[in-house]
């Protein structure tokens, strides 16, 4: 199936709530009115009580207890509120699909967005978009599952969701890879340009022209995440470990690789934006 046919099968795309697509419009609009999105945000009583036990978290150590969604503005700023929609909606976007572990799908994803705020605030890179861009950037995945799933669960059998084999079977069997399609799909939902860049970048950052920062920070990022998933013993890290990446981004393997704290440790209090 040809990439505009997948992304035109009605199955394909999930729906996201009105109110998030708003906020995704906010990337676009410099002259958001915030008191609007607020009060937005406060009439989905789902997505703001969500909100607000996120803010209220171990992540965001709040310094007093987060009560309503001008207060999370408040209390996290506007960007970080953003991001924390944003990613709700995407994940809830999604319901049980055959064949997909929806479960690792998204701890796999929240790791990676994890991990490459971590990596951007390093180099002093925006950590808020590297975050969005980490959760998204395998959703092309589960598009696929959903819009063409036979194909895809043939797919599932010669080379499985995380592994590094996957992105050259797609490629070879459709003509496009689920990098493509999550690029593709942000485009749809109309996040700003940089954010299709850095998706349908991130697997192969050094080849990309020019060269888009977070893409290299979620594909370590997703390297990292993969490689927690996987169990990987130190040595292994070590051998696997995406150098030339990192030289690129201007950060030592090393400060990664030991300095870094766990991934579990980085994610900790943000389960609930995958449950």
């Amino acid at each position: 199936m040809k990439l505009e046919a997948l992304l035109q099968q009605q199955n394909a795309l999930p729906s996201i709530p009105k109110v998030v697509q708003e906020v995704i419009d906010s990337f676009n609009n410099d002259s958001v009115s915030i008191d609007e999105i607020a009060r937005k945000l406060s009439a989905d009583q789902v997505l703001s009580a969500k909100l607000l036990r996120l803010a209220n978290s171990s992540y965001y150590h709040a310094s007093r207890s987060v009560g309503t969604v001008d207060d999370a503005v408040l209390m996290l700023g506007f960007m970080t509120v953003r991001t924390l929609v944003v990613s709700s909606g995407l994940t809830g976007g999604f319901k049980a699909m055959p064949g997909v572990d929806l479960k690792q799908f998204w701890r796999y994803s929240l790791n990676t967005a994890v991990v490459a705020k971590w990596v951007a605030r390093q180099i002093h890179s925006n950590s808020d978009f590297a975050f969005t861009v980490g959760l998204m950037h395998a959703i092309g995945q589960l598009v696929m599952h959903a819009g063409m799933p036979e194909q895809t669960l043939q797919i599932d059998k010669i080379a499985g969701a995380l592994d590094s084999r996957r992105v050259d079977v797609e490629r070879n069997s459709f003509g496009y890879d689920f990098y493509d399609v999550g690029a593709e799909l942000a485009k749809r939902w109309r996040f700003p340009e940089n954010f299709s860049v850095a998706i349908k970048g991130s697997f192969d950052p050094l080849s990309q022209e020019p060269f888009e920062p977070v893409a290299a920070i979620v594909h370590i990022a997703s390297w990292c995440a993969r490689a927690n998933e996987s169990g990987f013993s130190a040595d292994e890290k070590e051998a696997t470990f995406p150098v030339e990446v990192a030289r690129k981004l201007g950060i030592q393997p090393d400060r990664i690789l030991n300095e870094m704290p766990p991934v579990s440790e980085l994610a900790e209090g943000l389960q609930e934006l995958i449950s």
